[in-house]
């Protein structure tokens, strides 16, 4: 838990072994967020599919509008515990009956919808017989980044395989970003190779605070995932300021926007810039 002098913003990014039983992902959601506030975090930030992580065939059929009754349940998680929430992302309802969209939710203290993400990038890959899987065969892309104003700061918002396309972290930070949320469920294999190498090159070329809440374990989805966890927190100089031990759990730390604002000026890379 990393203390700092003054402007400490205390967040959290929560890391869980979701299934297709939406109501045992609820339960270790809600007691994740709960011990997070307990911790005094004003920002909570959950994984890539918190609500359902099972069967892909079935995330459209179940999907639902940013209206419906998943994300009012998560509107009270917000409002009972009086912190912002981003909910990584939810399988959300498009016009097409076999895709959905892969959509992160900002939620503010007292339940209102400030902003959602669809994901962008999606997880089209034929690595090994332990890491083959088209996203696009279920979902639809997004094509709009987001930047929000909140009044603890400017976040960013990302979705896992998009942390591979340094162009839009770049986009993010133009648009304003301080914190930038990269909620995943990155798999063991790719996890083990590049999740923190890329996390604190997205934070170092950005200069901003990144939050990355991971999936951790199996998932009920034929064996398709295996997820590696290790959520972290990164600060704006690349340092890892916050991280979760395995199993569902949370990565824990204080950031404060001057610090980001020091090393924004004692190194204006943004100034330097010739591309």
């Amino acid at each position: 838990y990393t203390l700092s002098l003054h402007d400490a913003l205390p967040i959290s990014a929560v890391q869980l072994n979701a299934t297709s039983n939406t109501e045992r992902n609820w339960d270790q959601l809600t007691t994740l967020v709960g011990r997070a506030a307990k911790y005094g975090a004003s920002f909570v930030a959950s994984p890539e599919n918190t609500n359902f992580l099972g069967p892909h065939d079935l995330k459209a059929k179940i999907a639902e509008p940013l209206s419906g009754e998943t994300v009012q349940r998560y509107q009270e998680l917000a409002n009972k515990h009086d912190i912002h929430l981003l909910i990584g992302s939810v399988n959300e309802r498009s016009d097409e009956s076999t895709r959905c969209y892969n959509t992160s939710v900002l939620l503010g203290p007292n339940g209102d919808l400030l902003a959602s993400y669809r994901k962008m990038h999606l997880f089209d890959v034929d690595l090994s017989e332990d890491v083959h899987f088209l996203e696009t065969t279920t979902t639809v892309p997004g094509d709009t980044p987001v930047v929000v104003e909140t009044v603890l700061g400017r976040i960013g918002l990302s979705i896992c395989y998009d942390l591979r396309f340094p162009q839009l972290y770049q986009r993010l930070r133009d648009d304003g970003a301080e914190l930038i949320a990269v909620p995943s469920a990155f798999t063991m294999t790719t996890g083990q190779a590049h999740w923190h190498a890329l996390l604190r090159a997205r934070a170092i070329e950005t200069q901003c605070f990144v939050v990355a809440p991971g999936q951790y374990g199996h998932h009920d989805d034929a064996g398709l995932r295996n997820s590696y966890g290790h959520s972290i927190i990164v600060d704006p100089w690349g340092a890892v300021i916050g991280q979760s031990p395995d199993g569902p759990g949370l990565a824990l730390a204080e950031i404060d926007l001057e610090r980001m604002r020091s090393i924004r000026r004692s190194m204006p890379i943004t100034e330097h810039r010739r591309l």
